[in-house]
């Protein structure tokens, strides 16, 4: 079994495949369809992808311990189509698989000060990042949903945890410049 610290690096690459694969899919809609309104929480594949952005970039900030990291939703400002998103989308999920592939235990386990509005929460980065990568395939599946209701196909999104699943990752892994064996490590 793979330690902690493994596990989160490869959760963040699979939450970079994923968005790979989900924006790519959806690289043809038009403006008006990224609006359109749709049924989930946030009723717009526009309010959902970027309600996912703001979100990451506000843990992304925690994690990295910079002062007043609650200030990000104050200054997002949302995409207004998919290709104004996915760039901003890939480099903070670079930053995330950065910031998971220098943990270690001792970072997994330490604790983290989550700046909220009204006062500081404390946990362990461990959770705050189990607590990421579930808030981010909670609403990736929302818009995977809405999806559905255009002409774009909504990709498969549930394959990239499995090292034994590399057959169905080759192009986003090649598109990404990633190597099997970099990622989940040598196969037995």
């Amino acid at each position: 079994m793979i330690d902690l610290a493994a596990y989160l690096s490869i959760q963040a690459r699979a939450n970079r495949l994923a968005n790979h694969r989900l924006h790519a899919a959806m690289a043809g809609l038009t403006r008006a369809e990224f609006h359109a309104p749709r049924t989930a929480y946030f009723p717009s594949l526009a309010g959902t992808l970027n309600h996912i952005l703001a979100v990451d970039l506000y843990y992304v900030a925690v994690l990295r311990r910079q002062a007043n990291a609650s200030a990000v939703f104050d200054t997002f400002e949302a995409a207004d189509d998919i290709a104004a998103l996915t760039p901003r989308q890939a480099t903070s999920d670079e930053r995330l698989i950065v910031y998971c592939d220098a943990l270690n235990a001792a970072g997994c386990n330490a604790d983290i000060d989550i700046q909220r509005r009204d006062h500081i929460q404390r946990d362990r980065v461990g959770h705050l990042l189990a607590h990421l990568f579930n808030h981010q395939t909670h609403h990736r599946g929302q818009a995977h949903a809405m999806l559905a209701g255009t002409a774009a196909a909504p990709p498969q999104l549930d394959e990239f945890m499995m090292p034994s699943e590399a057959h169905l990752r080759t192009c986003e892994m090649a598109a990404l410049g990633w190597e099997e064996a970099a990622v989940y490590g040598a196969r037995r």
